[in-house]
């Protein structure tokens, strides 16, 4: 799956800002900020931004961890900057530990929040990249609302979109991503807060088969704080379609039924 690896800013452009001023303040380069956003012809001019518009900034260096990170705006909140990126404010606080205060954000602050870039391939769609992914389309055309070039209607080859990552009120799936091909010993990594620290998965392919039957997993921490954890999945049947779905939730401590599912659409070697 044809993922862009890095540390990638979301930024939007303010009065005065020009794309060398940006690339200074970010450690990126001009020239990649104009091809990470198409800033060119026939596009538009080169070099041309404008107050409001929202810029996908890669940082330039090797060896950096995937992630991505949202600059604060004056009068944003972890509400509406999780609505940008279909999570809750409790997932942006998982994610984000030096927040004290849910409900005091300062502008200016980058806040690490659940997203991936994914590199548009010839012939895709928003369409096709939504049923590939299983990520819904209305939640990507979100997550890049006011970049230059993005458009609903047609993506050009190459073109970098940011992708929400799965997630609950109280469970992020960091990986694998959505889209992914997954084999024995696939890493199963992210966040969760959960009563006695403890979540469960499952694995299923599109025929109902149990790849893998209800598993648990121990997170490094319990309720009230968000726990990280990290599981070597083995099968426990082989595949019998190429496509699947990775479940991980919680269970109620009253009653036991399922709660916080997060689903991950996946896809297997048969």
């Amino acid at each position: 799956m044809p993922v862009a690896k890095g540390v990638y800013i979301i930024y939007t452009v303010r009065p005065g800002d020009t794309l060398y001023s940006i690339a200074e303040r970010f450690g990126s380069e001009v020239q990649l900020i104009e091809q990470t956003n198409a800033i060119y012809p026939p596009f538009t001019d080169p070099g041309l931004i404008y107050p409001g518009q929202v810029l996908l900034i890669p940082e330039t260096g090797i060896g950096q961890r995937d992630q991505i990170f949202y600059i604060v705006n004056p009068g944003d909140s972890l509400y509406t900057i999780g609505l940008r990126f279909s999570a809750t404010p409790d997932i942006l606080v998982g994610m984000n530990p030096q927040i004290t205060n849910a409900d005091v954000i300062y502008a200016d602050v980058p806040l690490e929040v659940p997203a991936f870039i994914y590199s548009v391939e010839a012939g895709d769609s928003l369409f096709i990249i939504s049923r590939k992914l299983g990520v819904p389309m209305n939640d990507i055309i979100q997550a890049n609302a006011h970049r230059p070039a993005f458009s609903g209607d047609l993506l050009y080859q190459g073109y970098e979109l940011i992708v929400p990552l799965p997630s609950s009120r109280n469970i992020l799936i960091r990986v694998p991503l959505p889209g992914s091909m997954i084999v024995p010993g696939q890493a199963l990594e992210g966040i969760a807060r959960v009563f006695e620290a403890t979540i469960y998965y499952q694995l299923f392919d599109e025929n109902g088969v149990s790849v893998i039957s209800e598993k648990v997993i121990t997170t490094s921490q319990g309720a009230p704080m968000f726990g990280m954890f990290s599981e070597a999945m083995q099968f426990d049947q082989t595949p019998t379609t190429n496509a699947g779905q990775l479940w991980v939730y919680a269970r109620s401590a009253v009653d036991g039924r399922m709660i916080d599912l997060v689903q991950v659409k996946v896809y297997f070697e048969v």
